[in-house]
């Protein structure tokens, strides 16, 4: 089974696809899952429509971050649905060379966002440079790989095992209730059998769907009413703007609901007043 990701071995992305597909990939014919590391998220899209990898696992939404606006930019313009989705606790974690002590570092190496979710510790060690690099994971594979003594990455603990570092400081992210949510990605229509899943149909209770209104007063609130009229709950909402006409947009949304037939009706309900409708996929709620 091959899972693809945005960035490195080693990063939060693959820490999910483990905790989110383990169980299912140990069960498949044969075991085991192959994590396909990925440089642009729009490389794993094309995996996943190619049908070079089985499946893709993305971060959609940080507790601290907000949104991952690109990622919804291609769940609209690719034919993938959501099967699942899944809750990590992200940990910020100083790895260096085994053997390096803390008080040889003078730099620290990682993405921007892991960086900012950081600052409270940068700043109680200024001696200590933080540096912009390109993935969390892949900082702490160049630091290995280029043999530096004076340098750390600041990345989840599976990095330190992927590439031999060492945890130098664990947890020293700003804020314990730091949360990222992922989606399980899937090609739609299927390729091959996705039993692996191990979800029962019929089990879904959260969906997610995507939206155009008319470009006049009141269409917004006339959609919004389709959802309270079909008993389902909203629990989220983002807006993304339209390429090519300016000050328009696409409306994103996750819905509770008891029932397919809530769902449905919510569905019915607003192809009435929008231009475009597309259920992204319908999965249980983490």
């Amino acid at each position: 089974m091959k899972v693809a990701i945005q960035g490195e071995l080693g990063s939060n992305s693959h820490m999910a696809a483990l905790a989110m597909l383990g169980d299912a990939a140990s069960a498949t014919d044969g075991g085991g899952m192959e994590i396909v590391a990925c440089a642009t998220s729009a490389e794993v899209f094309e995996r996943v429509v190619s049908g070079a990898a089985d499946g893709a696992v993305l971060p959609i939404e940080n507790s601290l971050h907000g949104s991952v606006a690109e990622h919804y930019d291609l769940l609209l313009a690719q034919p993938v649905r959501i099967a699942r989705e899944s809750l990590l606790r992200v940990r910020h974690n100083l790895i260096a060379r085994p053997g390096v002590k803390l008080a040889e570092i003078r730099k620290a190496l990682s993405h921007p966002v892991a960086l900012s979710q950081c600052r409270r510790w940068l700043a109680a060690h200024p001696e200590i440079e933080a540096v912009n690099f390109y993935d969390t994971a892949g900082s702490v594979k160049h630091v290995m790989a280029a043999g530096l003594g004076d340098t750390a990455g600041i990345a989840p603990e599976l990095a330190a095992r992927q590439y031999g570092g060492e945890v130098l400081v664990a947890g020293i992210e700003d804020h314990a209730e730091n949360y990222t949510r992922f989606h399980l990605l899937l090609r739609e229509p299927a390729l091959r059998e996705s039993g692996w899943l191990g979800v029962e149909a019929g089990a879904a209770n959260k969906a997610s769907l995507a939206f155009s209104v008319a470009h006049r007063p009141g269409t917004l609130v006339l959609a919004l009413e389709e959802f309270a009229r079909a008993g389902v709950n909203l629990t989220k909402i983002e807006s993304r703007p339209v390429p090519g006409m300016p000050w328009e947009y696409v409306f994103f949304v996750d819905l509770r609901f008891d029932s397919a037939d809530q769902i449905d009706s919510a569905m019915g309900g607003l192809a009435r007043h929008c231009h475009m409708v597309k259920e992204l996929g319908r999965y249980v709620a983490a």
